[in-house]
């Protein structure tokens, strides 16, 4: 059965409601007669414990909104109650009066309680064996533990463990948190390697497609020959990009329906830099190639981004340059350093650009915790790139 939601957990109404039902739980007792309990003056009327015990259901309906201003009713009820002689009416609702002032108020109110009712409790058991001269008496002390300590204990305890669950669904919460920003910042790290794959598929060899169709458009009187090598320059650019793109495109697909995976992208290496120097020289750019070192085997992200770093530095120097580059490729210990220079036209005429590629080349050897620079050097443009290979070369 479901209560209505003005009963729901923390709502005015649910305090009223309780409230309520104390109150009539102790207009019962009332009606039975259960008062005085230690009949100090027999004589008492009977219409005068119910003052108190209406100020006591007040302090329960105040447990929520300000738990210390019940505490402070309820007790002063009580006094007044026991002065009286007791009533077990305004005695047991004092006992949810100490549960929700432990659960409810601040931790320092729930301490005091705590110490005040164990106070209370030798005080009893010590007054009681004065007053009777009997061991017996210890009862009166047992009454208070019932009546004080029994609940203020009762209330630590549920309080202690609602601030644990709350200390564990705000863990909760912090860890998802950091799920969803690791999920972001794999996100953005993946859209960032794909930008950096895209740039070097997509732009080095649309550059010699462009620089060659510039060169045909522009120069007048050009032989069948000198179009037929441009043309054949265009071709071989434009089917290795197509083919470098269709394999990116095989890796973000989903895998097929057959249960086979994504194939694998099949990625550059620095060995096959003879391969790209021969493309870059029918393109047009006289490049010089130096190794120092033996080569060696290299980590496949140090084998990926040397390649495309020595691919962009010099589609730069085809784009910006004036038709001739030196490469130097040296195998040091533990590193492999990259430097490419060329000349720059002093007009700075060639194909305009966004500076992605810079960008690209020094995030790639960043990730790899390598070196990179870029800039005028003795007169011509350098880009300079060392990348660590681990201690085992």
């Amino acid at each position: 059965m479901r209560l209505p939601p003005w009963l729901g957990s923390g709502t005015r109404g649910r305090d009223l409601a309780l409230a309520g039902v104390s109150l009539a739980g102790g207009l019962v007792l009332w009606t039975l007669g259960w008062q005085p309990q230690i009949r100090p003056h027999p004589d008492v009327p009977a219409v005068l414990f119910l003052p108190p015990l209406l100020a006591m259901c007040v302090a329960v309906g105040l447990r929520l909104v300000a738990p210390r201003a019940s505490l402070a009713v309820g007790t002063t009820a009580v006094v007044v109650d026991i002065a009286l002689g007791g009533s077990l009416g305004a005695i047991l609702i004092y006992t949810q009066v100490l549960y929700d002032a432990c659960v409810y108020g601040p931790p320092r109110l729930w301490r005091w309680l705590l110490r005040a009712t164990i106070g209370l409790s030798v005080v009893g058991a010590i007054v009681g064996v004065v007053l009777t001269d009997q061991w017996s008496g210890v009862a009166i002390g047992v009454l208070v533990v019932l009546v004080g300590l029994l609940p203020v204990l009762t209330g630590i305890s549920v309080r202690q463990y609602r601030d644990q669950a709350a200390a564990e669904r705000a863990r909760a919460e912090q860890t998802a948190r950091l799920v969803e920003l690791d999920r972001r910042q794999a996100v953005s790290a993946e859209r960032a390697r794909m930008a950096r794959e895209l740039h070097d598929v997509v732009a080095n060899h649309l550059s010699a497609v462009a620089i060659h169709a510039t060169a045909v458009l522009s120069v007048p009187g050009l032989d069948r020959g000198q179009v037929e090598s441009a043309l054949r320059v265009i071709r071989e650019s434009s089917v290795q990009g197509l083919t470098e793109m269709r394999q990116m495109i095989e890796v973000l697909r989903e895998p097929g329906g057959d249960g086979t995976a994504v194939p694998e992208l099949v990625s550059a290496r620095l060995a096959e830099t003879d391969e790209l120097v021969e493309r870059v020289r029918a393109a047009g750019l006289a490049v010089r190639v130096r190794t120092d070192g033996a080569p060696g085997p290299l980590p496949v992200g140090v084998d990926l981004a040397a390649y495309r770093i020595v691919q962009e530095s010099l589609t730069n120097a085809l784009k910006h340059g004036t038709g001739e580059a030196d490469l130097t490729i040296a195998y040091r210990p533990g590193e492999v350093v990259l430097t490419v220079e060329n000349p720059v036209r002093r007009d700075g005429a060639g194909l305009a650009g966004a500076g992605a590629g810079l960008i690209g080349m020094r995030e790639r050897a960043t990730l790899l915790a390598g070196r990179f620079s870029a800039g005028p050097h003795d007169g011509r443009w350098q880009v300079r790139a060392a990348l660590p290979i681990g201690e085992g070369r």
